[in-house]
């Protein structure tokens, strides 16, 4: 996400209240900040950080402060950081507010044209070690799937997922949500593959993948077209 209309009032007028504004990166946020007139102190508090400072944040705001945190692109605690801190708040009896705000994979599912009654959330695959086991798990996941995934690493999820759950699966990659040169991509897997292929792949991605159909769905589709 990066459309600097997405914040809502309600976002801008805690940004501007608030004691000290943790950012997942400051030099990201300060545009942000910057667009918006807000002058609030900010702080770095990312996941190579977030362990250490997480009781000192708790005991800040138990002290009186009010802190916000926001991520660069998305809804902290959603493949970003804001978990840990959420929970050092819980388990001190610290009161945490979310505000409604911008999330990737939301827009991208819905815009994926696929099932987005039921779905599942696996955001960030393992780079390495457990990537394909995960996903040979995923292999009869029924709901639809939806995956973050850097455009470096897109084309081997794709034949990756394709190997696992065969190359007619419907699949969506949804690029660049809400910026300039968004763009969404439909096909099977292996149309969505040979399209990489060609063009290749830039920006924050989100992919969306068809769950698998059951017997009854089959039958069903069977005899709607009968």
């Amino acid at each position: 996400m990066g459309n600097l209309g997405d914040i809502t009032a309600r976002a801008v007028e805690v940004l501007r209240t608030a004691s000290l504004i943790l950012a997942e990166d400051t030099r990201t946020s300060s545009v942000l900040l910057k667009h918006l007139n807000i002058s609030t102190p900010m702080r770095s508090h990312h996941k190579f950080n977030e362990h250490q400072t997480a009781q000192q944040v708790a005991q800040q705001i138990a002290a009186g402060q009010t802190v916000a945190l926001i991520s660069d692109a998305g809804t902290p605690g959603i493949s970003d950081p804001g978990f840990l801190l959420v929970r050092t708040c819980v388990e001190h009896g610290i009161e945490v507010e979310c505000l409604p705000g911008p999330t990737a994979f939301v827009p991208a599912l819905v815009n994926s044209g696929l099932p987005c009654d039921r779905f599942t959330f696996e955001g960030f695959l393992p780079q390495k070690k457990g990537r394909t086991k995960r996903i040979e798990a995923l292999r009869d996941e029924e709901r639809t799937m939806v995956f973050y995934e850097s455009p470096f690493r897109l084309l081997k999820l794709l034949q990756q997922l394709a190997a696992a759950m065969g190359p007619e699966r419907r699949v969506s990659v949804s690029r660049e949500i809400s910026k300039l040169h968004e763009q969404t991509i439909r096909g099977t897997l292996q149309q969505v593959i040979d399209h990489v292929e060609q063009h290749g792949a830039k920006g924050e991605i989100v992919v969306v993948v068809e769950g698998k159909k059951n017997n009854t769905q089959i039958h069903d589709y069977q005899s709607n077209t009968q």
